[in-house]
């Protein structure tokens, strides 16, 4: 398979996650202002978990539906990929997420100054420490399940889009009132950048990315019987 296509399922990919989960945050605030109930914490963890799900069962077999920085890096430590291909995965991932931002910007202008296009921030008298160990924590369990489901050889086929995407649901859930539950650097990144709110921004590159090496160094020195 040529590698241009890995890189633009890549892109496609992150830009389908960021553009759902992040727009989700947008329309839950337009529903609220027009006297609406809104989609709630809940809603906006079923949408993110279901986009990943999509997502993984269009495009795993293309380029392994990484659509997260902290997961490539992981598989780059891990020794699961090379550096050139690691780099422009995450190139295209960042692309794809800065996209979506900007679209989001033009469809839901008033959620660029109330919401931030729906980029994550941390809750009020949440401290930077706890919103990354919040992000680790949630990171960890999302990358040890990829490694389990996606990875291992061993696991059964058919129903890693399932299993990945309910972690993301309940990590979302869970992380949502403390940190917004990202698990993924780019899904902040792109409302971000077009939004222009990097509060506290490196919250979601450091918990991330950390959870996910430690995820990788733990299944593989437990767990793993794969083939690298």
């Amino acid at each position: 398979m040529k590698a241009y296509k890995k890189y633009l399922a890549e892109f496609v990919g992150t830009f389908a996650l960021v553009f759902i989960a992040a727009g989700s945050v947008c329309a839950d605030f337009y529903l609220r202002q027009s006297g609406g109930q809104g989609l709630g914490l809940l809603g906006i963890s079923i949408a993110f978990g279901v986009v990943v799900i999509a997502i993984i069962y269009a495009t795993s077999y293309v380029s392994g539906s990484h659509v997260n920085p902290a997961v490539t890096i992981s598989f780059w430590i891990s020794k699961r990929m090379d550096p050139n291909t690691a780099i422009m995965y995450i190139i295209s991932q960042i692309a794809g997420a800065t996209l979506a931002g900007l679209a989001l910007k033009t469809l839901f202008p008033d959620a660029l100054k109330t919401v931030y296009l729906g980029t994550c921030m941390l809750s009020p008298g949440v401290s930077i420490g706890r919103g990354i160990l919040m992000e680790f924590i949630i990171t960890f369990l999302l990358v040890f399940t990829i490694y389990g489901t996606l990875v291992d050889k061993r696991a059964s086929a058919g129903f890693a889009g399932i299993a990945v995407g309910l972690v993301v649901l309940f990590g979302v859930m869970i992380g949502g009132t403390i940190s917004g539950g990202a698990m993924n650097p780019a899904r902040v990144f792109g409302p971000a950048i077009a939004s222009g709110q990097f509060t506290h921004h490196y919250v979601w590159w450091i918990g991330p990315i950390l959870g996910g090496v430690a995820a990788g160094f733990v299944y593989d020195q437990i767990f793993a019987d794969v083939r690298k």
